[in-house]
């Protein structure tokens, strides 16, 4: 009774469960990048994205204020303060004064040092004591264990958009993908929506071979032609350059183009064409004003694919494109070079991944209903 026309399968559960698990699966790296990029460096090298809301516990390395602001008490030179001056912090658990020993004394205690005597209060509060004036530019290191309430910031994204040193360099890269990206999706839709009207409504001896050759050319691995295709571009002129990498990733994005178009338009009724062509309509009438229009679907998802194939790429753009002086290096490498040069800090690197894929997230909401549709071309007449 299962098979009845009309009555669900058992099957309809287990798929939507899958495709729920792999939505999630997808949307845990993007949510915890978002995060991220919201938080402080102390709150990310601490904890998780996924404990975010929640208060953690840091070892923080602070100081008392410097000799310059020492008082006399009874005899006694005096540092008093809290060590948490400015910052956002909880109550201390544990605490040190040395890197090798930073749980040795409780909230309360009273460490000897070498300069003097210090107490710390659970609340951040301090009282430095010596017989002898304290000297020097800087105060005692403390290193303190406390929890920390979450922490949350926008200075990442004012670094990291209007800070000059990296507001230029962003803003090049992003306008150099741009460029990059934006020719390298519009030149393989144009040309492949040609080459798939011809595969799918015009006979011509050989048709059967080019579509048998665009599947296999499917399968061939990028990177088979990388170092080929370079050594063409290097020969007929086009060197390394904008030019060299919108033809590269043309080359590379044209076989899917024709396959799923050519799916798309052979699923046309063919009654249109042919009642077009009585009526004296010529193949390029047809094309424009008929198959164009009913295969934005195929055209949209297909644009969907190019794009955020080529703003993520960073194997080509490496290879075709000079970048010597910064004028033409794209986001990709911009934040491989970021790694290099700011490793140790997440929050801005987090920034910079999150401003890269806020574009083909906007673009793929913005076009997603289409992708389906296109996806599904020639699957069912």
């Amino acid at each position: 009774m299962d098979n009845i026309a009309g009555t669900k399968s058992g099957l309809t559960w287990a798929v939507h469960l899958s495709v729920a698990f792999l939505v999630i699966l997808w949307l845990f790296p993007t949510v915890g990048l978002f995060v991220s990029s919201f938080r402080t460096a102390d709150q990310i090298a601490s904890s998780g994205w996924w404990r975010s809301m929640f208060a953690t516990e840091q070892n923080l390395v602070v100081r008392t204020a410097p000799p310059s602001e020492q008082v006399q008490q009874d005899g006694l030179y005096v540092l008093e303060g809290d060590l948490f001056e400015g910052l956002d912090a909880g109550d201390i658990s544990q605490w040190g004064t040395s890197s090798r020993a930073i749980d040795a004394y409780q909230p309360g205690e009273t460490a000897e040092i070498k300069d003097g005597r210090i107490t710390v209060q659970a609340d951040g509060t301090y009282r430095f004591e010596s017989e002898e004036e304290f000297t020097g530019s800087r105060g005692q290191r403390v290193f303190a264990t406390a929890t920390t309430p979450p922490q949350f910031t926008t200075e990442n994204y004012q670094n990291m958009l209007f800070n000059p040193s990296n507001r230029e360099g962003m803003s090049k890269a992003f306008f150099s993908t741009l460029t990059v990206t934006i020719p390298s999706t519009i030149i393989p839709i144009l040309i492949a929506a040609f080459a798939a009207y011809a595969l799918a409504w015009m006979d011509f001896p050989g048709r059967a071979l080019l579509i048998a050759a665009v599947v296999a050319l499917l399968v061939v691995p990028l990177q088979l032609a990388l170092i080929p295709l370079l050594k063409f571009h290097n020969a007929i002129g086009i060197g390394k350059g904008y030019l060299g990498v919108w033809f590269a990733h043309t080359g590379f994005g044209l076989p899917l183009a024709i396959y799923l178009l050519r799916n798309y338009m052979v699923g046309l009724p063919r009654d249109i064409i042919e009642n077009a062509k009585v009526d004296g309509a010529t193949d390029f009438q047809i094309f424009v004003k008929i198959i164009l229009p009913l295969s934005f679907p195929a055209l949209a998802s297909f644009a969907i694919f190019q794009f955020l194939w080529t703003w993520n790429d960073l194997l080509v753009a490496m290879v075709f494109l000079v970048d010597a002086t910064g004028e033409t290096t794209v986001m990709t490498k911009q934040i491989v070079e970021l790694l290099g040069t700011r490793g140790g800090n997440w929050e801005i690197l987090a920034t910079a991944a999150f401003i890269s894929m806020a574009v083909p997230i906007a673009v793929f909401f913005a076009m997603q209903r289409y992708l389906v549709r296109g996806l599904l071309a020639g699957s069912v007449k």
